[in-house]
This record gives C-alpha cells, structure tokens and sequence, in this order.
C-alpha cells in the first residue's frame, strides 16, 4: 500500500510540473510570434526531446549525444519558466528572442533524428572459449605395495644338434701367389755405365738412390728400360 501512495504522489507532481512547464512555453511561443497551432507545438516539441535524450541516456550511459541533446532540451524548458516568470515584458520580446523560438523546431529535428539513428557500437563476444582452469588439487599417495615381480623358472640347457657336434672345418691359408716378373730390357753396356754415373752424382746429392722415373727422366728412355737399368742399378 505505501508502495502504490509513493507511485501516485510521483506521477501526481510529475503531471503538474510537465503542465506548468506547457503553459509556459505556449505562453513563451505566442508571445515570439507563433500563434495558433504553432504556439501549443513548441511546449510538444521540447517535452518529446527531452524524454527521448533521457531513454537514451538510461539504456546508453556512455551515450555524449544524448547527454548534450538532454541539456540541450533542459535549458530551452528552464528558460521558459524562468524568462514567463516576470523577468521578461511578454509584449515586447526581443528580437534575439524571437530567432531562437522561429529556430528551434530545426534544432528539435535534428536532435530527435540524431538520437533515433545513432547507436553505440556493442562489443562482439571473443569467440574463442577461455581455456578452463584446473583445480589445485595435490597427488593422491599411493598406499599399495609394490611387490617385486617373480622371477622365471630356469629351463635345462637344451641338447646340442648334430650340426653343433660336428667339429669346425679348419681353414688352411693359401700363400699369396707372386706376380710374373717382367722380363728384363736388354740394357747396352755404355748406357748402363752413363746411368750409373748419373746415379753416383745423384747420391752424393741427396743422399738417396736414384729411382726408375728420376733416372728415365734424365737419360730419356722408355719407362721399361728405365725400369730395367735400376734394378741392375740396385
């Protein structure tokens, strides 16, 4: 009950202070001009902007439009109670006046599509689900004893195989088979003088003996007469 008192007397002062502040517009808009019809549109006009600016505010907090829409509304009611109040001759209004009552129904319009038209963009849900987190839960001792696996039966050896019995093959080894020797260039005895000539003075100069393509290379003759004078040579 004391519920539905509280709900009555609320709407009660809010239908007189929407009615004062209708005739004070009317009166305000009459007085800059607009008679007739016109002058009951104006007190409309600023009502139906300032409840539009206030829903928008409510469900849009963040809403910058309907807040300067809201004040904008706001002032232009204020105003007229204040300037119907004695403040201001109603029979000679100013001419300043007289603008913003003739423009106010652009500004009205402009301020209702505004607000019927704008819409704070809303955030998109991420689409990919938040990994779940794992309880902390502690390990679970395990209590059961471990026995030791038993160990397997050890089977007899079995028999060995007549294969197995038999003795090994022994392998007897081949010499290895010399190679043919080559048979030996007749070498003329002038020339195998001359080479060993060249053979001493190699010696005494490096300490070594002459090899077959040293001693081909100097006397100038096929590699196998070469080969024939240094192993005489030898």
């Amino acid at each position: 009950m004391a519920r539905t008192l509280r709900l009555d007397a609320v709407l009660i002062q809010a239908v007189i202070a929407g009615a004062l502040s209708f005739a004070h517009l009317h009166d305000l808009a009459a007085a800059a001009g607009q008679d007739g019809w016109k002058a009951w549109a104006y007190p409309v006009s600023v009502d139906l902007l300032l409840v539009a600016a206030w829903r928008r505010m409510r469900t849009e907090a963040g809403n910058r439009d309907a807040w300067l829409w809201f004040a904008i509304a706001l002032t232009a009611s204020l105003g007229a109670n204040v300037a119907t109040a004695g403040l201001l001759d109603m029979h000679h209004v100013p001419a300043w006046l007289r603008i913003l009552v003739a423009g106010w129904p652009a500004l009205a319009f402009l301020g209702g599509t505004l607000l019927a038209h704008t819409h704070t963009p809303t955030l998109e849900p991420d689409p990919t689900p938040a990994p779940l987190e794992e309880p902390d839960t502690e390990p679970v001792p395990d209590l059961t004893v471990e026995r030791a696996p038993e160990p397997a039966p050890e089977l007899p050896p079995a028999a060995p195989t007549p294969e197995e019995m038999a003795p090994e093959p022994t392998v007897v080894p081949v010499p290895p088979v010399p190679a043919p020797s080559a048979p030996a260039v007749p070498v003329p005895p002038a020339l195998l003088d001359h080479a060993r000539k060249i053979a001493d003075v190699h010696r005494s100069q490096t300490g070594a003996p002459i090899d077959a393509a040293t001693l081909r290379a100097r006397l100038g003759v096929p590699p196998a007469l070469a080969d024939s004078i240094a192993l005489q040579l030898a």
